[in-house]
């Protein structure tokens, strides 16, 4: 076998020389005729197309309905008589400027298509004004859709203040109350921070069409406030029934609830401006003990219930000018003065964070701000150590299973937004 196989092999090396070289082999040129392929047909597809341009733009208050189609690039003058006389598309150049209007048009700039978003009080639905084009001319409607919600990753560094922070890493200002609200607990936001706190944030962006419409919750934070680390996530049971835990809460991530039976401020991350000690009165002219807290706020600012109870009165009342008095639980009442309006009415029950009225400067008031009260059994208490001392709301057994399954996942999401402040800085 070997002896054949050598035999071939030298076979093989040796037929291969005898080979022609492909330089001396004769070229031969051959010519043939190529039938043109038929482009009329084309030529008259191409010449019949039509393709449509789309454009966006944001309204300006000095915006009319020639200027904001002229600037969408619209020439179409029946476009612009539509404008001033449809109701539905009054309301693009109404109210506040700054809306998103998108637009389709045809290649000659005949509006085809316009569409423009707005939010409601609803915050699972917004509203879509449409404007479309067809053979009987321009007509709108006004629909509505419910937002599709992504989560966004983020993180910040403080300078001087939480708002500068989150301004500097643009995230939303209502991101930033979120997190003082959140925290309120454990770090005193207006005393407390320290050049050099950092904190990383996931939140919800609702978004309608694929455009950022409005800010949605913050699911996961953390916060290094003087070194220490607090965490919170937020949690809804899936469980049937009533109570304080099917609302949703925020909790550390191994298990403890971080709401409390009171907030600590009735007004969003307001200043203090006068506290619960003796003060000189402004109007009376004479030091006297002032019996609760003032926060500084514009009028018409929401002012919302510090805990969950019955409006026992809700009108006007001497020095306290619109007042609302709520009462709690265990002998527990709190008081809400200087509104400008209040919206809710004797008997009515009120949960936590609802909105009660606006901050005003009715009564005894030099300013507009929203005084304070609380009182346990008629005396009046320190409303700041009230709501550090008050019980917070257990998370159930029974929902602790899911609990560590999400938190599990939390943990991986704030180390991901801790790693872009990272990659910022370098």
């Amino acid at each position: 076998m070997a002896a054949l196989l050598l035999g071939t092999g030298v076979t093989a090396f040796g037929v291969a020389p005898l080979a022609p070289d492909a330089a001396d082999l004769p070229v031969r040129q051959v010519l043939e005729a190529v039938q043109a392929l038929p482009t009329d047909s084309q030529s008259d597809v191409l010449g019949d197309f039509r393709y449509s341009l789309f454009r966006t733009d944001t309204t300006r208050s000095s915006d009319t309905a020639d200027t904001l189609l002229r600037r969408l690039n619209i020439d179409d003058a029946s476009a612009t008589a539509f404008f001033r006389s449809d109701a539905n598309a009054h309301l693009i150049l109404t109210g506040r400027p700054g809306k998103a209007v998108t637009v389709e048009a045809s290649d000659s700039q005949q509006l085809l298509k316009l569409s423009m978003r707005w939010p409601t009080d609803d915050e699972t639905q917004f509203k879509r004004l449409v404007i479309e084009r067809s053979a009987a001319g321009l007509s709108s409607r006004i629909e509505t859709a419910p937002y599709a919600a992504s989560a966004r990753l983020a993180s910040g560094n403080i300078q001087s203040s939480l708002f500068a922070a989150t301004d500097e890493a643009r995230i939303p200002d209502a991101v930033a109350v979120q997190i003082a609200e959140i925290f309120s607990g454990d770090i005193d936001f207006r005393r407390a921070l320290r050049k050099g706190d950092r904190f990383n944030v996931v939140y919800e962006t609702l978004e309608a069409d694929g455009e950022a419409l409005r800010t949605g919750r913050v699911l996961s934070a953390e916060f290094v406030n003087a070194g220490k680390t607090h965490q919170a996530m937020w949690f809804q049971s899936s469980g049937q029934g009533a109570g304080a835990q099917n609302k949703g809460g925020y909790y550390t991530l191994d298990g403890k609830s971080l709401r409390r039976a009171y907030l600590s401020s009735p007004v969003e991350f307001s200043r203090i401006s006068s506290g619960f000690s003796m003060r000189f009165h402004p109007i009376l002219q004479k030091w006297r003990a002032h019996l609760g807290t003032d926060f500084a706020a514009a009028t018409g600012t929401p002012a919302r219930t510090v805990g969950d109870g019955v409006v026992e009165f809700a009108g006007a009342q001497n020095g306290y000018g619109n007042v609302v008095f709520i009462k709690h639980r265990n002998g527990h009442e709190t008081v809400y003065a200087h509104l400008s309006k209040i919206s809710v009415q004797r008997g009515q029950n009120v949960s936590q964070g609802q909105t009660i009225g606006l901050v005003g400067a009715t009564g005894w008031a030099t300013g507009p701000h929203l005084h304070f009260e609380f009182r346990v059994n008629g005396a009046h208490q320190d409303p700041m150590t009230i709501a550090k001392q008050s019980e917070t709301i257990p998370l159930s057994a029974a929902a602790m299973p899911a609990f560590r399954e999400l938190a599990s996942g939390v943990k991986s999401q704030l180390q991901a937004a801790a790693s872009i402040g990272q990659t910022r800085a370098e």
